[in-house]
């Protein structure tokens, strides 16, 4: 990429492509030499910090601090994508270990009282005379100095030795979690294809199975399926997703649910226990009475209690409509087949969509012919073009790490922009699955913008049916909420990116306002024209039908409530784990109590979720998230005017008070500044008895 402003030189600039841990990478040692290019010029500011004698300055004291943020940024972040998505095992291998040693020194960096005490001493001056810094600048040294503290800078040697020691010893356990999910792929033999039975006919194709003339005549007929070969499946998402939504077969459901729920284990529960233990004394040692204490306290929640309060809250708000959507979907499956009852979680997902068939005249799987992935992906880009202010130019040029990935220049396109018509960011998209690729969805920074010196550049992972020859790829609407929803995440990323200070860059506010941006786009797929604009038959070229499109959105509505408890049980599991002695703890039983508590089907015995639940890692304790963050989403939405979405003056607005900062102030100053207040639940509850009211 090319830097926007000719003056400063890019930050990177001794080695071959230094902006791409994947530039010619044939092998795990370029891995590791680029990975100490960035480590040894980390290493080299810091050194020119503390060189420093006499007052300090921003010059000589933070902008080395954050150069060196900076490289280790890079260095962390492009090993962790290549460990989730490069093709070749070797280097995934290499980009785990290098994880490690990125961490470590990372955590060096954290505990060194010589910079902790320079960048103190340049707070002080700078405090001292208000106009020697701007507001961002100061907020920025706040929140070092903050995070400084909480990693135990200022305790004593042995301790802070131990929390070297635990701290590495924690990114050995989180990788090693999230690889065993990775790699581990479970498969289901199906011996008899009428199990198959209910699946798209697209889904039946891509396994070679085939409808056959049934016994009996006319409507009376049974239909069959036949094989040509043995059909076997697998718990990649493509394959999972539909056998739980629509697969007649109830045993075919549960054998998919089990093995999908069962993913790395045992191997992971170990892991995870051991994980959690280290989390525990590494809380201890800060001066803490759990992690959970200890991953709110810089956060917009503030503590394990406010967080225990908040789900409470939610909890209530949706109780009341949840049993009135369970009291709904049983007493359809009671009429329909009794013998399904007692409803459990693996046929949860099958018979939410026989009633929505039912009760709103919408089967999930008539709309899939209007979203057929290419299309979506041009309907997302254009849209998030329009909505932003943006263009996306593609970059058939730029090098990628795997065949299939695309990259696309991101130029501004905003009336009255101080960039406009200015390249001012990369994205690249990896939206398919392969063997050795994470299975989730996820958005991954890889370069830190910096106003002037930097271009940032991200990238979507993610796991879409693969359009193929004939196969177009055929999405569910569900699939494109999430492309939608992981794309708030990239354009965070981007137009956040021109901050003064790469420790501002993109998505770094608060980690629990990170998925506002996110869920709040969610929302806009709720507009017809919006998506008629892209929802085109792939064989007639047809849109949407707006009666179709209308059913599609009062389905969705239905299950929302017990959709949000669900949430609540997945936050409350991530807060207990983290908020209980890690010796008392019984995974098992405490997933169990979690679903007995708050869902209305049965458990499925066998169900160990928690060895696959990678957000124990990356989010620890603080999984609520997602539930906080759609308070403020909601909020956010509702500022926008119905009737003129994308041509809205609120979007540009929106751009401007809420992604541009990215992390240079307060998440609550930019709730504030966008809301006019402080946000409530008041669009939560609406959003969630929207089919009620």
């Amino acid at each position: 990429m090319q830097v926007v402003d000719p003056q400063p030189q890019p930050i990177a600039s001794t080695i071959a492509d230094p902006l791409h841990i994947w530039s010619g990478l044939a092998g795990a040692g370029q891995a590791r030499a680029w990975v100490e290019h960035h480590l040894a010029a980390a290493r080299s500011a810091v050194a020119e910090l503390l060189a420093v004698s006499g007052q300090r300055t921003l010059e000589d004291t933070l902008v080395p601090y954050d150069r060196a943020r900076w490289h280790l940024g890079m260095a962390g972040s492009q090993s962790g994508v290549m460990f989730m998505v490069h093709p070749l095992a070797e280097v995934r291998d290499a980009a785990q270990q290098l994880s490690q040693v990125i961490g470590a020194e990372s955590v060096a960096l954290s505990l060194n009282r010589e910079v902790y005490q320079a960048l103190e001493a340049l707070h002080a001056s700078l405090t001292a005379d208000a106009s020697a810094a701007d507001a961002a600048t100061l907020y920025y040294l706040d929140r070092t100095l903050l995070s400084y503290r909480l990693s135990g800078v200022d305790k004593d040697e042995a301790t802070r030795e131990r929390i070297r020691a635990l701290a590495d010893r924690m990114t050995a356990l989180g990788m090693s979690f999230s690889r065993t999910v990775q790699d581990d792929v479970r498969k289901i033999p199906v011996e008899d294809p009428d199990e198959l039975l209910g699946l798209p006919e697209d889904y039946l194709a891509r396994h070679g199975v085939q409808p056959v003339a049934g016994s009996g005549s006319g409507s009376g007929a049974v239909p069959h399926l036949a094989a040509a070969a043995p059909v076997t499946l697998t718990t990649d998402p493509p394959e999972m997703a539909p056998v739980m939504s629509y697969a007649a077969s109830p045993q075919l459901r549960r054998r998919m649910y089990l093995a999908y729920n069962d993913r790395a284990f045992p191997a992971n529960r170990q892991v995870l226990l051991d994980l959690l233990a280290a989390r525990e004394e590494m809380a201890t040692l800060l001066g803490f009475r759990s992690w959970a204490d200890l991953a709110t306290v810089d956060q917009m929640m503030g503590s394990a209690a406010k967080m225990r309060e908040f789900l409470n809250e939610v909890e209530v708000a949706a109780r009341e409509t949840a049993q009135r959507e369970f009291a709904e979907l049983e007493a359809f499956v009671r009429e329909r087949d009794p013998g399904a009852l007692p409803l459990t979680l693996s046929d949860a997902r099958f018979w939410e969509e026989q009633f929505r068939r039912s009760r709103f005249d919408f089967d999930s799987q008539s709309v899939r012919p209007y979203f057929p992935y290419d299309q979506v992906e041009a309907g997302i880009l254009s849209t998030a073009g329009r909505l932003f202010g943006v263009e996306f130019a593609a970059a058939p040029d730029a090098v990628v790490w795997a065949p299939g990935v695309k990259a696309f220049d991101v130029i501004d396109d905003a009336a009255g922009s101080a960039t406009h018509g200015q390249t001012i960011g990369r994205i690249y998209l990896d939206m398919h699955p392969r063997e050795g690729k994470s299975k989730w969805f996820s958005e991954c920074s890889l370069v830190s913008g910096v106003l002037g010196r930097q271009l940032p550049e991200a990238s979507l992972v993610c796991n879409f049916p693969q359009p193929d020859g004939s196969d177009p790829g055929l999405m569910l609407y569900s699939d494109v909420v999430t492309c939608f929803h992981e794309f708030g995440h990239l354009m965070h990323e981007v137009l956040g990116g021109r901050q003064r200070w790469a420790g501002q860059s993109g998505i770094s506010t608060e980690g629990d306002f990170v998925e506002v941006p996110s869920q709040m786009l969610e929302e806009f797929f709720e507009d017809p024209e919006l998506v008629r604009a892209f929802a085109r038959h792939y064989q007639t070229g047809e849109p949407i039908p707006y009666d179709v499109f209308a059913r599609m959105v009062r389905a969705s509505a239905h299950g929302r409530a017990l959709a949000t408890l669900t949430q609540v049980m997945y936050a409350t599991y991530s807060l207990e784990t983290h908020d209980r002695p890690a010796a008392t703890l019984d995974l098992d039983a405490l997933l169990r109590a979690g679903y007995d508590r708050f869902s209305r089907y049965e458990f499925v015995e066998g169900n160990r979720m928690y060895a696959a639940f990678t957000h124990l890692v990356g989010y620890t304790s603080n999984y609520y998230t997602y539930l906080f963050d759609k308070v403020m989403a909601l909020e956010f939405f509702s500022e926008f005017d119905v009737r003129n979405l994308i041509e809205s003056p609120t979007a540009l607005r929106y751009r401007r008070e809420v992604l541009e900062p990215g992390g240079s102030k307060p998440a609550r100053e930019l709730v504030r500044a966008f809301l006019g207040r402080e946000a409530s639940l008041s669009a939560l509850k609406s959003w969630i008895s929207r089919e009620f009211e």
